[in-house]
């Protein structure tokens, strides 16, 4: 089993859950820094993964979507200098526990995780995306599974469809039609998750829902009467929008070929020397010096 893990959400969790007081001796927060650090030691030392990408997000302001939807993400704030600083010592803890860590100024997390899947796929392992982006369920296939870590929920690629009404694979085009306030994704105005699941369900994918729009007026949904003139005025919006959902699964990794042995993202033990010291850094006490040590005799 190969391990895909979302970092970004769980750097962000552990900065609103941690408290904002935690700093090291120079005066820099480190809640962010300390919450990551422990999620990665627990999932280490609970799971022992042999295969395991660590995958963040560099690329807020230089996404090729923004090149496509310049209002891509606009609505968020931008991440606090505090917590910029830690995400990059949080990529240091990340290689010192001996995990490789990714991340790209062009593509995001969600599409390198992709393209990492989707290598190791091709050479007979299933995934497991450690997240809780529902974007990221477009990649699953049978025999692999979204986890929620911290919240001990995993959604298999087979468990899709009783959540959503829809399968992994129409995962991009149900986000295209219902958008996605939190990226700022427009879909088509008054097209609801319900009824883009309904629509999927009946058209099979967006394609054929535009290829078929004067069958709309039969789909069992509220308003289906005036549904398919609205679909026809934004189509342009349902085209970008599934562009932007689309997650790319042929991002130029150059540590980590095409068609590459598996021993590329081999999980090596954590370099103890490089730990204490980034762990002094940051005024951490015993605790995770304790857990880094128990992973570092079992790995």
């Amino acid at each position: 089993m190969f391990y895909a893990i979302d970092a970004s959400y769980y750097v962000f969790r552990a900065w609103f859950s941690m408290p904002d007081d935690m700093r090291d001796h120079e005066g820099y927060a480190v809640n962010a820094l300390y919450g990551f650090t422990r999620f990665l030691g627990d999932f280490l030392e609970h799971t022992k993964p042999e295969y395991v990408a660590v995958c963040f997000d560099t690329a807020l302001e230089t996404c090729f979507r923004n090149d496509i939807y310049p209002e891509y993400k606009a609505n968020r704030d931008p991440a606090p200098e505090e917590l910029k600083h830690q995400f990059d010592r949080c990529r240091e803890i990340t290689r010192a526990m001996g995990c490789r860590e990714f991340a790209s100024p062009r593509f995001e997390a969600d599409d390198i995780i992709g393209t990492l899947v989707t290598r190791m796929r091709e050479q007979g392992m299933r995934s497991t995306i450690l997240s809780r982006d529902k974007d990221l369920l477009q990649l699953l296939d049978a025999g692999d599974a979204m986890w929620d870590f911290t919240g001990g929920k995993k959604t298999a690629y087979k468990d899709v469809r009783g959540k959503f009404g829809v399968t992994a694979e129409q995962m991009v085009d149900y986000l295209a039609l219902a958008g996605d306030s939190v990226d700022n994704i427009p879909g088509v105005p008054g097209v609801g998750p319900k009824t883009a699941a309904a629509l999927l369900d009946h058209f099979g994918d967006l394609d054929s829902l535009y290829d078929r729009l004067d069958e709309v007026c039969a789909v069992n949904v509220r308003g289906a009467a005036k549904l398919g003139a609205k679909l026809d005025t934004h189509r342009d919006h349902a085209i970008i929008s599934r562009k932007l959902t689309r997650i790319a699964c042929d991002v130029p990794i150059d540590a980590v070929p095409a068609n590459s042995e598996r021993d590329t993202l081999r999980r090596s033990a954590p370099d103890m020397d490089q730990l204490h010291a980034l762990f002094d850094k940051a005024d951490f006490g015993t605790m995770l010096r304790r857990q880094a040590d128990r992973i570092a005799a079992h790995t």
